[in-house]
């Protein structure tokens, strides 16, 4: 848990993060049997938004590789309706670069079926992706973010984030050029509740 009142990078005060409940949705580790649901809710985001600088959809066994290669610190969570059953979001954890030094940072993503934003999902699996992140002994979680996603950097700055800098025009999508918001949460120390 974090406390609140801790100092982020730069000195900057981090607010304490209030972790919201909903009953209707349970977050659990990802399944094979998930493939399908992350597989679309993840290439609406390719196909329709630049929420991902990815431009290839992925095939089913694309998806099914991907989570086969996932595991521990690396999971990847899902939040399922606890009424239905159907996936309504996905989030893990990544290595942010792969030379030595920076094995105590990672890199989140987090995508919320289009249905179901709004609803809390998105914070529901960040703040539990950062208790694993926190039980994995990483150090810093950064969040890259298109730097026109506003609720998105809104959802990381709710959960403790804070802006370290804009990469500017790095990706190109859509016919044109996009911007990257670089996102850190500081884990090191204990902090209130999210």
């Amino acid at each position: 848990m974090l406390r609140s009142g801790r100092v982020g990078p730069y000195g900057a005060s981090v607010p304490p993060r209030s972790r919201p409940t909903d009953p209707s949705v349970i977050i659990r580790p990802a399944v094979l049997d998930d493939a399908e649901s992350i597989r679309q809710i993840y290439n609406h985001e390719v196909t329709s938004t630049t929420a991902t600088f990815d431009l290839v959809p992925r095939s089913l066994q694309d998806q099914q590789d991907w989570l086969q290669q996932r595991s521990g610190a690396f999971a990847t969570i899902v939040a399922v309706d606890a009424a239905t059953g159907e996936v309504l979001g996905f989030s893990a954890l990544s290595p942010y670069k792969e030379r030595a030094a920076y094995r105590t940072s990672v890199e989140d993503s987090i995508y919320v079926r289009v249905d179901a934003q709004g609803r809390g999902v998105g914070r529901m699996l960040l703040n539990n992706l950062l208790d694993l992140a926190v039980q994995s002994g990483f150090h810093s979680v950064f969040a890259r973010i298109e730097a026109g996603g506003d609720a998105s950097r809104a959802l990381h700055a709710r959960c403790g984030f804070q802006l370290v800098g804009i990469e500017r025009e790095v990706g190109r999508k859509f016919n044109r050029w996009l911007s990257v918001a670089l996102m850190q949460c500081v884990l090191n120390e204990p902090v209130g509740e999210r």
